[in-house]
């Protein structure tokens, strides 16, 4: 018996997750419920990798409209064709027992099981992966830290796992710790123009923690934001987020670190190097991205069924960043 499940692709939108668990009925009556281990040619019914991708995102979908019988309609055949031991298999099943339990005592005993396989079995990553999923709505995140931490000892070059350790990292203020984990992101997918963009975020936030309200560690942060909205931007040409983040942390850049009307910034010295900003770039990186800005809210390119444009709250987001640097004037 086959012991691999093919990875079923993402889907990005609303309207397809809703597309596709309405078609979930007639999808389970037109196929067949189960399926020998080996194939016969031209006896038994021709199965496919898509065939199985499309059986997990339907399980993926359902469970997000609350149609947890046909769910579990899709996991009990996923279960006939490839066996519960399956590690994929085991990871769908319990997910589908988080979505269906109904207090933290059912969630306890959950946690319970996926702690007695991994101590079978110690690698297996998709329960591993529910178990910290499982931590987290737990509200136990320093948990959920340690057993990211031991995930990635067994697969470093996890990307999820590194950008959600990041996002709980970020969630309790530790921003350098946060910041490596998206670096390491970028070792793996070194032109993924978002993670650029979240590492400005990050050190934008670290610019207004009050444990960085020293002048050097703000100006740091800051020169940080604006070389990677910069590289975002230059990644994805018309990104409306690295143009967002590019604004106001020029905004904050502008405000923060230039006194007397100096053209060159305080030296800022980070990862062992020093770097000057003049204080004309600065200006034409600003009025650049107001630029940008308000050509998409003049377009007002609002994301259609298929993905393309920007979402409505983004437009509404610069249009307010824009009108409040007018006011401001």
């Amino acid at each position: 018996m086959s012991t691999i499940i093919p990875a079923a692709a993402n889907y990005e939108f609303d309207l397809e997750l809703l597309q596709l668990a309405q078609m979930a009925p007639e999808f389970l009556r037109q196929q067949v419920e189960t399926y020998p281990a080996y194939s016969i040619p031209f006896i038994t019914v021709v199965e496919s990798p898509e065939l199985w991708a499309t059986y997990e995102k339907l399980i993926y979908s359902c469970l997000r409209i609350g149609d947890h019988k046909s769910a579990h309609q899709c996991l009990e055949r996923l279960i006939s064709r490839f066996g519960a031991s399956n590690e994929r298999v085991m990871g769908l099943r319990g997910l589908y027992r988080e979505a269906v339990a109904e207090d933290d005592t059912t969630f306890k005993t959950i946690y319970a099981e996926y702690a007695r396989i991994l101590t079978d079995d110690p690698t297996n990553m998709p329960v591993m992966k529910r178990r910290i999923v499982l931590l987290q709505s737990l509200g136990m995140q320093s948990e959920a830290i340690e057993a990211l931490v031991e995930l990635l000892q067994v697969s470093p070059t996890d990307a999820e796992a590194w950008t959600e350790l990041s996002a709980l990292y970020l969630g309790q203020a530790m921003y350098s710790q946060a910041s490596y984990c998206l670096e390491e992101v970028l070792l793996v997918y070194p032109n993924a123009w978002n993670v650029h963009a979240r590492l400005g975020e990050i050190h934008f936030i670290s610019s207004l923690s009050p444990g960085d309200a020293n002048e050097t560690s703000i100006e740091r942060a800051l020169t940080e934001a604006i070389q990677r909205y910069c590289r975002s931007i230059e990644l994805c040409d018309g990104y409306l987020r690295g143009y967002y983040g590019l604004k106001i942390s020029t905004d904050r850049f502008l405000e923060t670190c230039y006194q007397d009307n100096k053209t060159i910034a305080r030296v800022a010295k980070y990862n062992g190097s020093s770097t000057r900003l003049a204080l004309s770039v600065v200006k034409k990186l600003n009025q650049k991205a107001r630029e940008e800005l308000r050509k998409m809210v003049d377009q007002k390119a609002v994301k259609d069924g298929k993905g393309r444009g920007y979402e409505e709250s983004e437009i509404i987001s610069a249009k307010a960043l824009l009108d409040d640097g007018s006011e401001a004037k």
